[in-house]
């Protein structure tokens, strides 16, 4: 048990009061907040930040090595949403979650995913029906029912959907959204079966409607989808209705930092202060009802020290009582991890990524930068009547999803604004069953870039005909088993790899993940074939 005290500026988000005094710890709780006008440490003590949506699976990581890169930044809490690993190994995977992240002090708390597979239109390698969300829901760790992305499933009335819905609420427990772009009486309608919450908005316009239909908004800002802009100003007058998210964030991002950065950010816009940390400490703990500290008498010993309210340096990080942070270095020790995936096909050939091409015209998806969103774009089919079947000058480049759980012949379509000039690059992370994904400039290179991911099970890969680069990521093909700041390092290696390749999207393989992602809108590619988003059924590449 932890016993100490420590003297500063104590914030009180909750009475809106800066104080100077101490916070008294005893046996890992707050005992007491004492005034004393003669403290002289000009250091701030708040409450640690929350990440109120995250898939801890996109940072490539396990949530032991989150931990340790996110208490650096004065995170000491997220609420997670195992459905990566759940579409690649069902519940197991959600308990090998649960399990990992109680070997270290971090507050990890994981919903049940509600969209195993998240459509019927792509192959996963697990399901999670009602009966499972049954028995995850007996599971005291599991918090809430994870975000419910079949709203066409929800409005329509559909029964398995209905009876998750139905599973959160006889526990109590907060249902969450993601509705890209509804509006109107269909967000009313989303809102009224008890979808809680929505981190999916791009637009203010959006938010402000779904606010008015009762949603908290969640305004995300990850390493693909940066919703911050637009979104950042609705603080001014919703603050208690606001939350702070990243939603999905690669390692060498989490190493630069996290909500922290949010918060900051939010400052310099002119935000009032305790409006900022309603988003990013308060709000989480309220929505979720979460036994996360507060810094009020009887709390458990969760906060931070900072060194000025501008810009919010983490100087310190406690949580449960214990210093699991100190000045940029975490004090949280790697675990022994074990390994488990699904991962069952063998090498391709180039053949197998050769395309049929007819009519006058196909249709292109075009990727957007810091958007999961894609639009749907047509082109001459001239244009890629070639021998590699792609067309580097204009930007169209092929694009491949390879079913990992049973030999299936490759689905193919066309991308646009990858901007790669030579070679190809693929991944295991692909969005939401997370079959391998990959594209690139000729045949030959996408398959070099797909074997590369096929002889180690999973990970991330880059190949052009001079040289070759890979990430393994052998826990279900989505998180690696080596030192967080290690699979940073390496990470922004191949990152920076992908943009010499030419790719000038600030981050390649983030959106690449999102190009399988049916549920968002417009044109999409799942192993079984290209997909309209916006009618919710598969399409053809041509005209």
């Amino acid at each position: 048990m932890s016993s100490f005290e420590i003297e500063g500026q104590i914030i009180d988000i909750e009475n809106e009061d800066i104080f100077a005094g101490r916070v008294s710890v005893v046996d890992n709780k707050i005992a007491s907040l004492d005034r004393d006008s003669g403290v002289s440490s000009t250091n701030y003590i708040m409450p640690g930040f929350i990440d109120a949506h995250v898939h801890i699976e996109s940072s490539m990581l396990v949530p032991s090595e989150f931990a340790r890169l996110a208490v650096v930044h004065g995170t000491v809490a997220t609420v997670s949403d195992p459905h990566e690993i759940g579409n690649v190994l069902g519940v197991s995977g959600v308990k090998y979650m649960l399990d990992n992240g109680e070997q270290v002090n971090f507050k990890f708390f994981f919903g049940a995913p509600s969209c195993v597979p998240a459509t019927p239109f792509e192959t996963a390698g697990a399901s999670i029906g009602v009966d499972d969300i049954k028995e995850l829901f007996e599971d005291s760790r599991i918090k809430y029912l994870a975000e419910m992305m079949n709203w066409p499933g929800v409005l329509q009335g559909d029964e398995a959907v209905a009876a998750k819905i139905a599973v959160a609420k006889s526990h109590n427990l907060p249902i969450d959204g993601h509705a890209p772009g509804l509006r109107g009486e269909d967000a009313r309608q989303y809102a009224a079966a008890g979808i809680s919450t929505d981190h999916e908005c791009f637009t203010r316009e959006e938010a402000e409607d779904k606010l008015a239909c009762g949603m908290k908004i969640v305004i995300r800002e990850g390493s693909a989808a940066k919703n911050f802009e637009a979104l950042a100003d609705l603080l001014h007058d919703h603050s208690d209705n606001i939350m702070f998210c990243s939603d999905d964030k690669h390692p060498d991002n989490l190493v630069e930092g996290h909500i922290n950065l949010l918060a900051k950010r939010a400052l310099t816009r002119g935000i009032d202060i305790f409006k900022v940390l309603r988003a990013s400490c308060k709000n989480p703990v309220d929505h979720y009802n979460l036994p996360v500290g507060q810094l009020r008498a009887g709390d458990p010993a969760d906060f931070i020290v900072v060194d000025n309210l501008d810009n919010l340096n983490v100087l310190q990080t406690y949580i449960n009582g214990e210093m699991v942070a100190r000045e940029g270095v975490t004090n949280i020790k790697s675990q022994p991890l074990q390994v488990i995936n699904n991962f069952n096909i063998g090498r391709k050939h180039a053949e197998d990524f050769a395309m049929e091409i007819e009519g006058n015209s196909i249709k292109v998806m075009e990727a957007l930068d810091g958007q999961l969103i894609t639009n749907s774009l047509e082109y001459d089919s001239e244009l890629i009547r070639n021998e590699n079947q792609t067309n580097v000058a204009e930007d169209i480049l092929k694009l491949s999803v390879v079913n990992r759980y049973e030999e299936e012949r490759p689905a193919l379509g066309y991308i646009k604004n990858f901007g790669i000039k030579t070679g190809a690059i693929a991944s295991t992370v692909g969005h939401d069953s997370h079959n391998i994904i990959a594209v690139g400039v000729d045949n030959q290179s996408i398959c070099e870039a797909v074997n590369l991911l096929v002889d180690c099970q999973g990970g991330v890969s880059a190949y052009t005909h001079s040289g070759q680069m890979v990430l393994p990521l052998p826990i279900a093909g989505l998180m690696s088993d080596q030192d967080g700041y290690l699979v940073a390092e390496k990470y922004s290696e191949i990152d920076q790899m992908a943009k010499a390749m030419g790719s000038t999207l600030a981050s390649p393989f983030m959106t690449l993940s999102f190009m399988a992602l049916l549920v968002i809108p417009a044109l999409k590619l799942s192993d079984k074939g290209l997909f309209d988003g916006e009618n919710f059924q598969f399409t053809s590449a041509n005209y």
